[in-house]
């Protein structure tokens, strides 16, 4: 039987054959086995590189997902890493998702978990027999016979098992699989796209771009993945609606303007034209900016909050940002249970308070 292998780092090997080369940086992730940048992938890729005595510029951590990163010597990049903490709200302006965005391009049936975290198969010359205990073991309503990894035969469900009975006594692999029509499609496909195909078909096998088949998408996938996703749409959509309510009704145009963007074009003074990032600086006494620092104090005192830490709202506050650029990105796989408990502390702490 075949199944997806065990991620793991890349060789030193690997890496090293990339020095000097531009790549996307979806590509360098994908080396080590994952979509996403966060507080558990991030420190892994970046010591991965420094142990081979690389590094990216730009830095790969914060960089837009669809951006080219150059693969450099670690010495190289260093003043890029201290470059990075400095106060810089175009930079800001440009990683973060505007306030109520959408991804920037489509979402496609890769983004979902189960289209490329590998799926069982069998062989042409395994038993029956064994597959169908498989599919009821593993409780799989279907299963490819794949040979090499890319050359798909058929696919045996409990429906094509059926068919076979009814019409032959001949209880053989061969005779036991769908053969014709199979869904196949790619994981670069658009997702939408293929609703009504996953729902008429019950399935779908999926191809990753070097032609082997890398997961399986089923409607209880879909469903999973909306449900997971729903929730924290609604859950930081209701933070940023009271958000914008609280900080607007007491803070000025003025207050709103000093932390928008460097253009006038920007400077509407409008907090709905305010990013998750702009909230976080009308409020953060610890930013490195002096001037947004000191009109930071004066605006914490316009809330009239006495009674909630401001340190740790800040902090729980840049958080939220973080967790919702993920939302926003769909990201492949759910949020983590400790995320979700911190969407749900500083949304329960917002009703309290607002």
């Amino acid at each position: 039987m075949v199944s997806a292998p065990m991620l793991q780092n890349p060789s030193g090997e690997d890496l090293l054959a990339l020095k000097g080369k531009r790549i996307p940086v979806l590509e360098l992730l994908a080396l080590f086995g994952t979509r996403l940048r966060n507080d558990l992938t991030v420190p892994r890729v970046e010591q991965a590189l420094k142990d081979v005595g690389l590094a990216t510029l730009p830095y790969f951590a914060n960089c837009n997902n669809r951006a080219d990163i150059h693969i450099v010597p670690w010495q190289q990049a260093a003043p890029q890493e201290s470059a990075d903490h400095a106060e810089d709200e175009t930079a800001d302006d440009a990683e973060e998702l505007p306030s109520g965005g959408l991804p920037a391009r489509p979402l496609r049936i890769g983004d979902i978990p189960s289209a490329v975290s590998g799926l069982f198969s069998v062989t042409p010359d395994t038993a029956l027999t064994e597959v169908t205990y498989l599919m009821r073991t593993k409780k799989y309503s279907q299963i490819p016979v794949i040979e090499g990894g890319s050359t798909l035969h058929g696919v045996v469900t409990w429906s094509s098992v059926a068919k076979m009975y009814e019409t032959t006594s001949a209880a053989v692999l061969a005779q036991a699989m769908v053969t014709d029509d199979v869904p196949v499609v790619e994981a670069r496909h658009d997702f939408f796209a293929l609703l009504s195909r996953v729902s008429d078909e019950d399935y779908l096998l999926v191809r990753a771009n070097n032609g082997t088949f890398c997961g399986i998408v089923t409607a209880a996938d879909i469903t999973d993945r909306f449900g997971t996703t729903a929730w924290p749409f609604f859950v930081v959509g209701e933070i940023e609606s009271r958000l914008r309510k609280c900080l607007g009704a007491k803070l000025d145009a003025e207050a709103i303007r000093a932390v928008q963007g460097p253009s006038a074009a920007k400077k509407t003074g409008l907090i709905t034209d305010l990013m998750f990032n702009g909230y976080v600086k009308l409020l953060d006494a610890d930013q490195q900016n002096p001037t947004l620092r000191a009109l930071s104090d004066d605006n914490w005192k316009a809330l009239g909050w006495p009674g909630v830490d401001r340190g740790q709202f800040v902090r729980q506050l840049d958080r939220v940002r973080e967790i919702r650029n993920g939302i926003a990105h769909f990201e492949a796989e759910p949020l983590t249970a400790k995320r979700s408990d911190e969407l749900r502390e500083f949304v329960g702490l917002l009703r309290q308070i607002t």
